[in-house]
């Protein structure tokens, strides 16, 4: 029975492809300059389109390609609260009657007596 056996090395453990007859992407080297002072160069290929920024390989900062200039910061809108969605649906008056409102009815399940708006 162990004539018959399988033989062979386990799957996974080495590659029977080869790099005969590859021809590789024509590369170019890259290189960043980080705040800290690091250098990182990254080989990209010829064709692809080399990004401004770049994470420093050291310290993990945003750094900026040699031959280029800082990009300007993109101008966004600041961030809209839950008051600013309100005021788009109710005026300050309408606001001040709903919470008269509302405070009249949580005072009522209280047993609270009702408090005039001064004026």
């Amino acid at each position: 029975m162990a004539e018959r056996a399988l033989r062979g090395s386990r799957l996974g453990a080495q590659s029977y492809e080869s790099d005969e007859g590859v021809d590789r992407a024509p590369r170019q080297n890259i290189d960043y300059d980080c705040p800290s002072g690091h250098r990182t160069t990254v080989p990209m290929s010829v064709e692809a389109e080399v990004p401004l920024v770049w994470e420093c390989r050291v310290c993990g900062a945003e750094a900026l390609r040699a031959d280029a200039e800082r990009p300007e910061p993109k101008k966004g809108k600041p961030p809209r609260t839950h008051w600013d969605m309100l005021l788009e649906r109710r005026s300050i008056p309408e606001l001040e009657e709903l919470l008269e409102e509302r405070l009249g009815v949580l005072r009522a399940s209280r047993g609270e007596a009702p408090s005039r708006k001064s004026a």
